[in-house]
């Protein structure tokens, strides 16, 4: 490549970043990044706590039950983009986040109140009846 020695080099200036005192619209991030997944997005509940002292932030959002798989997508994929950019807003602040989701109480038809629950995925080792240990071959 030729360099002409008379043409002046552009001088770059220097992006400064300054981290502002404040910390990002975490409420408006979130409404932004799970509405377009929603049926009823008037379901929408997002709660934003702050920690200054601990540079923390705790976001809890609930909506309507039937959207929940649309909201987490195939395998968690689509919750956990969301929480990827939120996290990334959070660092640029100089701080952590936590995004929960809860979810609405479901009404029993004897009138009491059941709390959902999620239970994690049963391992397939261990010593429980009916798992396996080693692959079955066929022959």
């Amino acid at each position: 490549m030729f360099l002409n020695k008379s043409v002046p080099t552009p001088h770059h200036h220097k992006l400064e970043t300054k981290l502002s005192t404040t910390s990002p619209n975490y409420t408006g991030l979130v409404r932004f990044l799970v509405e377009p997944f929603l049926d009823s997005p008037g379901s929408l509940r997002i709660d934003c706590e702050m920690s200054n002292t601990l540079k923390r932030a705790w976001i809890r959002i609930a909506f309507d039950p039937t959207d929940k798989g649309k909201v987490l997508g195939r395998g968690g994929r689509n919750i956990q983009a969301i929480r990827t950019v939120v996290t990334a807003a959070a660092e640029l602040a100089g701080q952590s986040v936590y995004l929960d989701i809860y979810g609405n109480n479901s009404h029993s038809p004897d009138g009491s109140d059941e709390e959902e629950k999620i239970f994690p995925p049963k391992s397939r080792t261990g010593n429980t009846p009916g798992s396996f240990s080693k692959p079955r071959f066929r022959r």
